[in-house]
């Protein structure tokens, strides 16, 4: 047995709020339109998404992970290190310490309710 999600992800306190729906398969376009149904606490919204697959053998009660795409954002804009230090905004002071630390090469800004900066790993994808 396989079947198909579409994990969707909003702004939280401490952690990213998740909705996971089934979805028939690997559609993004389908998912775009899924992730207007989806408010969490606050009244946030997705800034993204991703899919997973999860399947089971027959003598198995619990279904894995077998599959997981890479995130696709809702929205946003992508800055680089050195982007975000021109801005030379004392407010980014933490940001940019994170980034160094932890070699992020590149963030998303998204606004679609809440503001969230997070990551943007290699094949992500934006979409406008």
């Amino acid at each position: 047995m396989k079947k198909h999600f579409v994990i969707f992800l909003s702004p939280g306190t401490l952690f990213s709020e998740q909705t996971t729906m089934p979805i028939e398969k690997w559609d993004v376009k389908e998912a775009v339109k899924m992730s207007k149904s989806v408010r969490e606490r606050y009244g946030a919204t997705p800034y993204g998404f991703y899919f997973s697959t999860r399947q089971r053998k027959r003598d198995e009660l619990d279904s894995k992970e077998v599959k997981t795409s890479k995130m696709y954002y809702l929205g946003g804009k992508i800055l680089t290190l050195q982007q975000i230090k021109a801005r030379n905004d004392p407010k980014d002071r933490i940001l940019i310490s994170n980034m160094e630390c932890n070699k992020i090469d590149k963030v998303i800004e998204n606004n679609n309710s809440w503001k969230a900066t997070l990551p943007f790993n290699e094949g992500d994808t934006l979409l406008k």
